[in-house]
């Protein structure tokens, strides 16, 4: 069986591949910086080393078959720097281990590279591999950075120097979330939710393993070179079928607290507040882009990963958001 380097292995993404690759029977190795438990609980074997030291990581990649590269900066401190160093300087180790050692790379990228305003097209279409990606706004570090890293990759590819593919989820949740699934756990827990409007609005939300599926697909068909794919709509979820798949996950009946969708521009501080209110002032976890996130419907297509790799999505929101909630309730408890 093939053999895999997973960078972030213990992250989202990272530990979702590790399992689905397990399950198929890969040889596993994960490039680490310091031992994990859970990797030893599994058959897994560790390689100490970090994304940003060349050296280390194409020690870890020697004789590997694929190379997924899902370690990146999320929400660091430090600005444009802080994302760039390991966004796009560990992007470019990547594609040197994986140059050195003839693997495959697939890289994690994110739907964060079509932009803020590119991804709701005027025409209505879904959004696509194929739209022109317009420039980004200076401060949006994290997109800036995923593009950036992105197009290093397929420049790579195309020149030859390595075999490489991308793909691009949009909001992911799952076991070992920390990010989306703690902030609105601490917000359904106290049995009150914010929807606007009857909150039929379907999410950019996408499962870990469902990703995991897509990496693990595009990391075996030859055509997936070169290739960007969106992993970006499994099934659809809506905001009220979201928070109260969550409550039932966090053992709690949810209140849903509706704002007319007509009011829901300028009733955006009101409900910033009433989220301050329901948490104890601890998080308000609403900007303009989680606005269009709550009031318009999810704008990605992941056509071209159904065609092209028959991406089959394993899990479904029914079962994997109550799940992720029940998960973190006992990682916190």
């Amino acid at each position: 069986m093939p053999t895999a380097l997973v960078t972030g292995a213990t992250g989202l993404v990272g530990s979702h591949i590790v399992e689905r690759l397990l399950q198929d029977g890969w040889t596993v190795r994960a490039l680490v910086r310091s031992t994990s438990a859970w990797l030893e609980s599994l058959d897994v074997e560790q390689r100490r080393g970090d994304v940003l030291d060349t050296d280390s990581f194409a020690r870890a990649a020697a004789g590997s078959d694929v190379i997924f590269h899902t370690a990146a900066a999320i929400t660091p401190s430090g600005g444009w720097e802080a994302f760039r160093r390991l966004n796009v300087d560990g992007t470019e180790s990547a594609i040197a281990a994986t140059e050195r050692s003839g693997a495959r790379l697939v890289h994690l990228s994110s739907v964060a590279v079509y932009g803020p305003e590119a991804r709701y097209r005027p025409s209505g279409q879904k959004t696509d591999e194929d739209v022109v990606l317009s420039p980004l706004p200076e401060a949006a570090f994290y997109a800036r950075s995923k593009r950036e890293s992105e197009e290093l990759v397929l420049a790579a590819h195309t020149t030859g120097r390595i075999w490489a593919t991308a793909v691009r989820p949009d909001v992911i949740y799952g076991r070992r979330d920390r990010q989306f699934v703690p902030r609105m756990a601490r917000i359904i827990r106290r049995g009150v939710a914010p929807i606007i409007g009857d909150g039929n609005t379907t999410l950019a939300l996408v499962h870990a393993a469902n990703v995991a599926d897509g990496a693990v697909r595009a990391a075996t068909h030859e055509q997936a070179g070169g290739r960007t794919y969106n992993l970006a709509n499994d099934f659809d979820v809506t905001v009220r079928q979201f928070f109260t798949w969550g409550g039932e996950g966090l053992g709690r009946r949810v209140r849903l607290l509706s704002v007319p969708k007509p009011m829901a521009q300028g009733a955006f501080s009101a409900l910033v507040f009433a989220i301050k209110l329901v948490t104890a002032g601890r998080m308000s976890v609403l900007s303009s882009g989680s606005l269009d996130f709550l009031t318009r419907d999810n704008p990605f297509t992941s056509e071209r990963a159904r065609r092209e790799l028959g991406w089959s999505p394993p899990v479904r929101h029914e079962d994997g958001v109550p799940d992720a909630f029940r998960w973190w309730l006992n990682s916190v408890s």
